[in-house]
């Protein structure tokens, strides 16, 4: 019980350095500060590393989220809302959320692991030495390659789901292409679109700001690195769940106007 008791205690003292990190990250913010290769180094890690498992990701949902809801709606007559209410799903929820579990098993361990490892081994102290501050140099281009990578892998996440979604409807349910199509466009706005970019961009610094901040915080050596990253996952995990459930509850208070069959 104790071991347990002070594991929270220790757990919510680097939440708590985590939200002023997160402070720090946003007075450092300026142009001036922006280490352009650091920057375009993470994101390439953020972007075009973690692409190819976005989109299976994302396929494979929307193929499963279609077989669901297919064979009900079929069944019930309303064959021409598939498609609709897959790209809803997608938009709001799934592609934004997922793309962030994604990146945050992928991206948030390897930021936590990297910076962790770096604090044990002394050289966050180096860069003091070389007045060099390791908020600018290490967490700021990380904290914009994921709030710039995410949004954009969400929308080809988006994309992708959707074509896997047609792919089951049109072969397995024998549902016409252009209902399937033409559904997607009568429910799916521009909002929606708006929506899981915002959600990717607030994601995206979550992820950010934890895994360097749990690696900031590193310490025990080795096995302090593995509780840094093993942490830093969860806990991203839980504040992407967390805030996706606040951002949809402001998002799209109230009934919705483009359910329409």
């Amino acid at each position: 019980m104790t071991k347990t008791k002070n594991g929270l205690q220790m757990w919510g003292t680097r939440l708590i350095e985590a939200i002023f990190l997160g402070g720090q990250v946003l007075l450092h913010l300026s142009p001036q500060k922006i280490n352009t290769r650091n920057t375009l180094e993470q994101m390439a890690v953020v972007g075009p590393a973690s692409l190819l498992i976005a989109l299976v990701t994302a396929g494979f949902v929307g193929m499963v989220f279609t077989i669901q809801v297919a064979r009900e709606f079929i069944y019930f007559g309303a064959t021409s809302a598939v498609g609709g209410v897959l790209a809803l799903s997608l938009a709001r929820e799934l592609a934004p959320v997922l793309t962030a579990v994604v990146l945050a098993g992928r991206v948030g361990s390897a930021f936590a692991a990297e910076i962790g490892t770096m604090r044990v081994t002394e050289q966050l102290d180096a860069l003091y030495m070389l007045k060099t501050d390791p908020i600018d140099y290490l967490v700021v281009p990380r904290l914009i390659a994921c709030c710039t990578m995410l949004p954009l892998l969400t929308v080809l996440g988006l994309i992708i789901g959707l074509i896997g979604g047609l792919l089951i409807a049109t072969n397995l349910y024998e549902i016409p292409q252009i209902v399937f199509l033409n559904s997607i466009r009568n429910f799916l706005e521009v909002w929606d679109v708006v929506s899981a970019m915002i959600k990717s961009v607030v994601f995206g610094g979550l992820i950010a700001i934890i895994g360097c901040s749990w690696g900031l915080t590193t310490t025990g050596g080795a096995k302090g690195v593995g509780q840094s990253t093993t942490t830093a996952v969860v806990t991203a995990l839980l504040a992407i769940f967390i805030c996706n459930f606040f951002l949809s509850w402001l998002m799209f208070q109230g009934l919705g106007q483009n359910l329409t069959l």
